[in-house]
């Protein structure tokens, strides 16, 4: 629970009980001093931490840590706090309490917030047996880590290719930010494969665009940032051929960028292409001195360079290294196995 822990809820609430008085529950007490934000106090929010940025738009992706609580129980019966990883729901489809959805909508990243959920907007009269019992009221704490507006971009691939070219630029580029990141996302769970067909669909998109001097620079910008992110995940799919081919590309839009120049020495690196690897991690070094990977790149370059050149050492002298024959003593017959003198 966001670094506060059970035991904080737990005093929270026995706080609450002991302050409600005869006929007043914790949950009643704790509804009085919260923000009714459907109208008809069927969620009530309490900000705990305030985010920043826009409100959560419908039909969006989230990345929300939630923990949902019964009346007097100390232990959360839905949670996913502890995940290292959160999975990516998308508003409508795989998130199913509505009370979560209303109180999502209300949200901007970083914000933490609690909620309580009446039964119509939460369980319903019959609950959830054998957790949630009928007619509960549930205590919902939600921490939203980030957000994708994917709404705009799946309409946007749904349209034909002449209809996508209508599109403002600015328009093009949101959707392309969103393919990207949800692409970041999905590279950040280790599913490469996901993330390439994301940054593919970005990349798509933005070369195709037609665009005038000044509307250039913007669509360069994105270009690189997905061509870099393609030449990446091809090395975690270890196929340096592909990453080499999206590196020298960023590299075309920007001739120094020290990222770029560092994903085509791995490349390089894992083709055994020694002296172009080379010249790659020089260049990054050169942009960044200090940094540690190209550093480590280089030393890791040297290394192999080494091993390589002992193997082709060895296997020279073992070309052409003198060969050295050994006298073979002529076959000496016992005469007496000689034809015709054994009866």
């Amino acid at each position: 629970m966001a670094g506060r822990g059970r035991g904080w809820q737990r005093e929270q609430l026995n706080g609450l009980h002991a302050r409600a008085g005869a006929g007043a529950s914790p949950y009643q007490r704790l509804g009085q001093r919260m923000r009714d934000i459907t109208g008809d106090r069927g969620v009530l929010k309490e900000v705990i931490r305030a985010g920043a940025g826009e409100m959560v738009p419908q039909d969006a992706s989230v990345l929300v840590k939630y923990s949902g609580y019964l009346e007097y129980m100390d232990k959360p019966f839905d949670t996913n706090w502890y995940r290292r990883n959160p999975r990516l729901m998308k508003l409508g489809e795989e998130i199913t309490l509505q009370g979560m959805e209303v109180g999502l909508l209300t949200m901007k990243k970083g914000e933490l917030a609690r909620f309580l959920f009446t039964p119509s907007y939460a369980y319903g009269a019959l609950g959830c047996p054998p957790l949630i019992p009928p007619n509960a009221t549930v205590l919902f704490e939600m921490e939203l880590l980030d957000f994708l507006d994917s709404a705009e971009s799946d309409k946007f691939f749904v349209l034909t290719t002449e209809q996508q070219d209508t599109f403002p630029l600015q328009k093009v580029l949101k959707v392309a930010n969103t393919e990207r990141e949800f692409g970041n996302y999905l590279f950040r769970q280790k599913r490469f494969m996901d993330a390439r067909e994301r940054y593919k669909r970005a990349s798509l998109i933005l070369c195709r665009r037609p665009s005038n001097g000044d509307e250039q620079c913007q669509i360069d910008a994105a270009k690189l940032l997905v061509f870099l992110n393609l030449s990446f995940t091809y090395l975690k799919l270890e196929r340096p051929v592909r990453a080499l081919t999206y590196g020298e590309k960023a590299l075309e839009i920007d001739k120094r960028n020290a990222k770029a120049l560092f994903r085509c020495g791995q490349a390089c690196l894992s083709l055994t292409e020694y002296e172009k690897a080379r010249d790659f991690l020089v260049r990054a070094q050169k942009e960044q001195p200090f940094n540690h990977d190209i550093n480590n790149e280089l030393k890791k370059l040297a290394s192999c360079y080494r091993d390589y050149m002992d193997k082709e050492k060895e296997m020279c002298c073992r070309m052409f290294a003198p060969l050295s024959f050994s006298p073979v003593e002529p076959e000496v017959k016992n005469p007496l196995q000689m034809k015709g003198t054994v009866p």
